[in-house]
């Protein structure tokens, strides 16, 4: 027997496991994060070719709006931030022309505190803008993409003389990879836009279901990938600086340059580091999201969900581990539970799309697909989990005695056990190969 642990919040859940019934652990192929991120940052703006530097991309007299992620995303915004403006200021730009604009997307406005956390000491220092995607004055009319998606930015980035995309590269569930473009579309952009936008990872009504091609690691044939990448392209940011993050959240490496080219770069050193081949599913995943930030709520912890199926038989057992303090964020996703099955969730869905609506009926389709799924919790979350078709749980020892029982129950005795303590940053690949999945980021 040997003890396992997993990030829950900003602590940990163990339990103690037959060790022999765990066929792999995958924390990615452990690529060596960098010693020093602001370091790295400086020297991948260092490395940048001359037409596409900073220096060559900005001048003393402009104004600059530099886009910031939002709080639920940990991809070291403030070290981005110190290199950048310390080059900015080389340049000879005085902080009165530059503003910080938190591309929120549809997420709520962050609070004094949370602005801190996101922008460092810089939030004291320069103009800070939340964008607001409701808010139709803060919005700009800037085109139409192939995909009808009739496209408003934020008038800020729009008007502005320079705009810098900062961000984080991992996993997306829909999207492919996060990063580059999606500061943009959804991060920019107004409600409607990003509805339109992500309503493309469902097929036409004709055909049904989910869209195959949005799915994590995958650009190729990506409908809501190319309509994002269309949509940021009517305003051509300026440069682009991206962490690339690996299993455990942490800088594996940076990259910076053309916002499109460049952060593709960055999506092929994630795929590299955190692509993992595993020889079979399991009969039982225990997965964490990976701790605060990723399972500040439920929304954002299902990205656990989504990967981990990868590694778990049809008809499985998995066990969720996430916290999710702020269980209500957003909304529509909390209230989008509780429909009869996924054919009632997928009407409803195309009745009135949204965001929350459509990860809660892709999480809902994982469930029904598993014998069961647990979650470890906090109690007052155990309402929603239930509406979700999940069992909630407040210790993963109390999960995994009731998964061995379900085990018992079904005469498994030589039953096998996938670890994935960082599940929303960790990709299983079973049928491909590492080069095929390449080929769907080209």
């Amino acid at each position: 027997m040997k003890q396992y642990t997993f990030p829950y919040g900003r602590g940990v859940q163990t339990v103690v496991l037959p060790e022999d019934h765990v066929a792999y652990e995958l924390k990615g192929t452990g690529a060596a994060p960098v010693a020093d991120v602001t370091k790295a940052v400086q020297k991948a703006l260092r490395r940048v070719y001359p037409k596409d530097a900073l220096s060559e991309r900005v001048a003393p007299y402009e104004k600059v709006v530099i886009v910031v992620s939002d709080g639920t995303r940990r991809v070291y915004t403030p070290q981005m931030l110190d290199a950048v403006i310390s080059e900015l200021h080389d340049i000879g730009m005085a902080d009165e022309q530059i503003t910080l604009l938190v591309a929120l997307g549809t997420h709520r406005l962050a609070t004094k505190r949370e602005l801190t956390e996101i922008c460092g000491s810089w939030a004291g220092r320069l103009r800070v803008v939340q964008h607001d995607c409701r808010d139709k004055k803060q919005l700009a009319y800037v085109g139409t993409t192939a995909e009808g998606n009739v496209v408003y930015l934020n008038r800020l980035a729009a008007e502005a003389d320079k705009i810098i995309l900062t961000g984080g590269i991992s996993f997306h569930d829909m999207a492919g990879f996060s990063g580059g473009r999606k500061a943009v579309l959804p991060g920019l952009a107004g409600y409607d836009t990003i509805m339109r936008n992500h309503a493309l990872a469902l097929n036409s009504e004709e055909i049904g279901g989910l869209n195959r091609c949005c799915d994590a690691a995958r650009l190729e044939g990506n409908p809501m990938h190319e309509d994002m990448v269309e949509g940021a392209s009517f305003i051509d940011p300026d440069f682009m600086i991206n962490t690339v993050l690996g299993a455990d959240g942490a800088v594996i490496d940076v990259v910076a340059g053309h916002w499109l080219t460049d952060w593709r770069e960055g999506c092929r050193e994630l795929l590299a580091a955190d692509s993992v081949a595993i020889p079979q599913k399991a009969d039982v995943t225990i997965a964490s999201a990976g701790g605060y930030p990723k399972d500040i709520n439920f929304y954002q912890a299902t990205k656990a969900h989504m990967n981990a199926v990868f590694a778990t038989k049809p008809g499985g057992i998995m066990i969720l581990v996430m916290e999710c303090p702020d269980i209500s964020e957003p909304p529509e996703f909390a209230e989008a539970f509780g429909q009869s099955d996924t054919s009632a969730a997928e009407q409803a869905l195309r009745q009135h799309f949204t965001i929350g609506a459509f990860s809660a009926y892709k999480t809902q389709e994982i469930i029904e697909s598993m014998r069961a799924v647990f979650v470890v919790t906090e109690r007052k979350n155990f309402d929603i989990m239930k509406r979700s078709g999940q069992i909630p749980v407040e210790s993963l020892e109390e999960a995994w005695q009731a998964a061995k029982a379900i085990l018992a129950e079904e005469g498994k005795e030589d039953y096998t056990i996938a670890l994935m303590p960082y599940a929303a940053s960790t990709l299983p690949v079973i049928k491909k190969t590492r080069e095929e999945i390449e080929y769907d980021i080209e």
